[in-house]
């Protein structure tokens, strides 16, 4: 590991913006294009409001914790919460999957966060709620 942030925010829709900026501020030691540092911000937003929306649907804002890692050239993300996780997780990954409650929603969030991320792992916390871990390689254009 060369460094690594960990930071914890309220499950509110207002902090989707800073969680997605404290992580693009973060990977700048990588020295990424801007349209990395887009991606990276993109695939952080779906992350967070996924566990804003439906992590907590009965609208009490649990708590999200989000750890952002690089080691060697590559940045490692984990967005987790204490929710309720989800029931199928292989279907909630498909396309345009929604669970039919918010009929504003897509249901394009895995796939958002699966096309500009490199690896995408989704699985469900022993404790409860929703363990998001996304990998994204970054060539150093910069040596340290």
């Amino acid at each position: 590991m060369d460094n690594k942030i960990t930071v914890k925010l309220p499950a509110l829709s207002k902090n989707e913006a800073l969680a997605r900026s404290i992580v693009a501020f973060f990977a700048v030691e990588l020295n990424p294009t801007i349209d990395e540092l887009g991606d990276i911000k993109t695939a952080v937003s779906e992350a967070v409001t996924n566990c804003v929306v439906h992590g907590y649907p009965d609208g009490d804002p649990g708590e999200i914790t989000i750890t952002a890692e690089i080691s060697d050239e590559t940045l490692h993300i984990t967005i987790e919460d204490d929710g309720v996780g989800i029931e199928d997780i292989a279907a909630a990954r498909q396309p345009f999957f929604t669970t039919g409650k918010d009929e504003d929603r897509s249901g394009m969030g895995f796939t958002i966060m699966e096309t500009f991320m490199d690896a995408l792992t989704v699985e469900n916390r022993e404790s409860g709620g929703l363990r998001v871990v996304m990998v994204k390689s970054l060539k150093r254009k910069i040596q340290e």
